[in-house]
């Protein structure tokens, strides 16, 4: 397990301007070595490197650095080692240029025919048209229906194929527990007969 904090050469610049711990103690924090320590509080080592204070990032307290001001020989110690880096899922919004806006309407249109599980709202989002623009392609009262040329928006790069594998199987769960509500449905119509 690394236990040297996050930027080194930084920590230790903080530590030197703030704190009364000696060379040897700092170097063994940051994983440096007693020499870079003294070029850096001799201004020699780490020029234009902003300090970086470790008590804000929680990886010392002032209880620990006074701790170990007051013993010479106590090393400091390290109070996180897992800083939580979160994953967001949410998706930007990535920019469609304005020569694959036209494919849009083109991508619902091959949408419609090659995967009609999907629903519109499904497919609204996954091409990033309105639901309404959609609805009137199913319908082909789309007001330039008759120009569309279905095109994979997978293959013109509207989406990934990732994103189109989880509409489908998001269609499919919903396609099946509608058909197990029917079927239950079904079952208590023929029982209450």
């Amino acid at each position: 397990m690394n236990t040297s904090p996050l930027m080194p050469m930084a920590t230790a610049a903080w530590l030197v301007e703030n704190t009364t711990l000696t060379f040897k103690q700092i170097a063994s924090f940051c994983n440096l070595h007693e020499i870079e320590v003294q070029g850096i509080a001799d201004g020699e080592v780490a020029k234009g490197i902003k300090p970086y204070n470790p008590i804000t990032s929680g990886q010392l307290t002032r209880e620990e650095i006074d701790l170990s001001s007051k013993d010479k020989d106590r090393p400091l110690k390290i109070t996180n080692y897992d800083i939580e880096v979160k994953e967001t899922e949410k998706k930007l919004k990535k920019y469609v240029p304005l020569s694959k806006r036209q494919d849009k309407p083109d991508s619902v249109l091959w949408l419609i025919k090659n995967h009609s599980k999907l629903k519109d709202s499904q497919i609204a989002k996954l091409v990033g048209i309105t639901k309404n623009s959609v609805v009137a392609i199913r319908n082909k009262s789309y007001w330039n229906f008759n120009s569309l040329n279905a095109k994979d928006p997978v293959a013109i790069n509207l989406f990934t194929q990732r994103d189109l594998s989880e509409a489908l199987e998001k269609a499919e769960r919903r396609i099946n527990k509608e058909r197990k509500l029917k079927e239950k449905a079904q079952k208590q119509n023929i029982q209450s007969q």
